[in-house]
């Protein structure tokens, strides 16, 4: 089989150890390229320029950044996606059930091969710019946003404990928690209401702390379209219950957040100058509107 390897040299877990048996064991069994990314967005054309050429598989050693460039790059196409844990916390690759070490994940990649386990599935897309897991506006995206300024060394070794920081930092000076960032509609242009703090959930769970899967929603699923979280009110005590609940159950029904299931389109527009957006823990800037879809029959994943 016809496989890419595209390798972020800068992910947090990355080390040319790590690199080598994995290149090592791909190409024991199989045709194999291996490519570098340079910059932000190469991923995505590595990824398109594959396809384009008849490769078979893209696997992605890298963070869920990497990973999401290069599903940008195979939407549409055939060459499947396997996503390795190259990053400080792999969302996505242990969503779909992939080990969090590298080698037995790359075992896993290599077994699901051979027996042909690739499944065709759905994504997210806002504004053109697809995703896996989720999408966030508003408040957990200013988070992301403090947290790629931070110095890469924090987050390769202080990833988790540093997200919990900035998010505290954030939540305590950054946020505007007075007036809300934007208002919510659904496809059938009914408003579900003003919010400073949304989740588009393609996947669960929504994050990881250490070891725990964050579960925002259990109404998501690489099967399912689009989920829904929306904060209309954003309090300290809303929050660390939020926080305390996705850690356990899910986040429940509360008086102050709105959850829907299998949305086909979402659209989210600022209530002021602009609100901040990330998708798939990638900072995107502010915009004054977000068209989010469900874009079917996608992406072909390769399952552990």
């Amino acid at each position: 089989m016809h496989i890419l390897l595209v390798v972020n040299p800068t992910a947090s877990s990355m080390t040319s150890r790590r690199r080598l048996e994995v290149e090592r064991s791909l190409f024991s069994r199989h045709r194999l390229e291996v490519a570098e990314t340079v910059e932000r967005d190469h991923a995505t054309a590595l990824a398109r320029d594959a396809a384009e050429r008849g490769v078979e598989v893209v696997v992605v050693l890298g963070g869920d950044g990497t990973v999401n460039e290069v599903a940008n790059g195979l939407v549409g196409a055939n060459t499947a996606l396997a996503p390795l844990p190259g990053g400080s916390t792999n969302v996505y690759a242990r969503s779909l059930g992939y080990p969090r070490r590298v080698r037995p994940a790359v075992e896993c990649v290599l077994e699901a091969l051979d027996t042909g386990r690739l499944h065709r599935v759905g994504v997210g897309s806002a504004n053109g710019r697809r995703f896996l897991f989720h999408l966030g506006a508003g408040y957990d995206a200013a988070v992301v946003a403090r947290m790629e300024r931070r110095r890469p060394w924090i987050k390769r070794r202080l990833a988790h404990s540093a997200f919990a920081w900035t998010a505290f930092r954030t939540f305590m000076s950054d946020f505007d928690r007075d007036h809300p960032s934007f208002v919510v509609s659904t496809a059938d242009e009914t408003v579900v209401g003003e919010g400073f703090f949304a989740i588009v959930s393609k996947a669960a769970p929504y994050a990881f702390f250490g070891p725990r899967p964050l579960m925002v929603t259990r109404s998501a699923g690489i099967d399912r379209k689009l989920g829904l979280t929306l904060y209309r009110r954003l309090g300290a005590g809303l929050v660390l219950w939020s926080a305390f609940e996705a850690m356990s159950v899910g986040v429940r029904k509360h008086r102050n957040i709105v959850q829907l299931a299998d949305l086909d389109a979402i659209t989210m527009e600022a209530t002021g100058d602009g609100f901040p957006w990330q998708v798939d823990g990638d900072w995107l800037g502010l915009t004054e509107r977000l068209d989010v879809l469900y874009e079917p029959d996608a992406l072909t994943l390769v399952l552990p």
